[in-house]
Parts: C-alpha cells; structure tokens; sequence
C-alpha cells in the first residue's frame, strides 16, 4: 500500500513542479539559489543526511521537499514561504527548521536548513 501512495505523491509533485513555472517567471531578479538540508530523525542530534539543491533561472520554482523517511506518506517540507519571504526582501541568505507532518508521527523526520541567494542588479 505505501508503495502505491508514494508513487501517487511522486505523480503529484511531477505536477506540481510543472504548475510552479520557471524561477525566471516567478523570481526574476534571482540569478541563483543554494539551499542546504540537514535532516535528522526524532530526538536525534546527529544529521543522517544531508543536502544541497542549486537553483537557477532555468529551474522550476517548486520548493517541497519530500520526507527521506521511506514509510512516510503524506509528509515533506515545504521551503516556498522562506524562499518568497527571502525573494521579496533581496535577502543574501535565511536558515530555519522544519518538521515533517507525514504519516510517519509528528516530527518523525526535521530538517534545518539554509538558503543563500544571490540577485541581479534589475
């Protein structure tokens, strides 16, 4: 069963990426994103991974990440409102902590994370 609902979110957030647009469309003074994530397991202060996605003008303006837990369905982090807020106000970077709301229990999986942008000078 969790197979099939993992592959019905991955169909969905395909869609999604589709529907967010191009970074040049939605932040056109953004020449280019790095966003680096932590993720830990509850009540654990040790990082079991970690990750690095680069953003370009070229690339879809979707900022959900899924849950690495594999049993998770329903769950993820979503980045978007730290990235408009950062957009919006040309910030040089931002950090802060999610937890994953999925299936797998609250808090089940967080991630800290930081963002580093950098703006055209439109």
């Amino acid at each position: 069963m969790i197979k099939k609902e993992k592959n019905a979110e991955r169909v969905e957030r395909k869609q999604n990426r589709i529907d967010a647009g191009l970074m040049s469309d939605v932040y056109p003074h953004v020449s280019s994103m790095v966003i680096k994530m932590n993720y830990y397991h509850k009540g654990c202060d040790d990082s079991y991974m970690q990750r690095t996605i680069n953003f370009y003008p070229s690339s879809a303006a979707y900022f959900f990440m899924e849950c690495m837990k594999s049993e998770c369905t329903n769950g993820g982090f979503d980045l978007a409102p730290a990235v408009s807020k950062m957009a919006k106000k040309r910030l040089p970077s931002g950090s802060g902590e999610l937890h994953c709301r999925g299936n797998g229990g609250p808090g089940h999986v967080r991630v800290d994370f930081s963002i580093s942008a950098k703006y055209s000078k439109k």
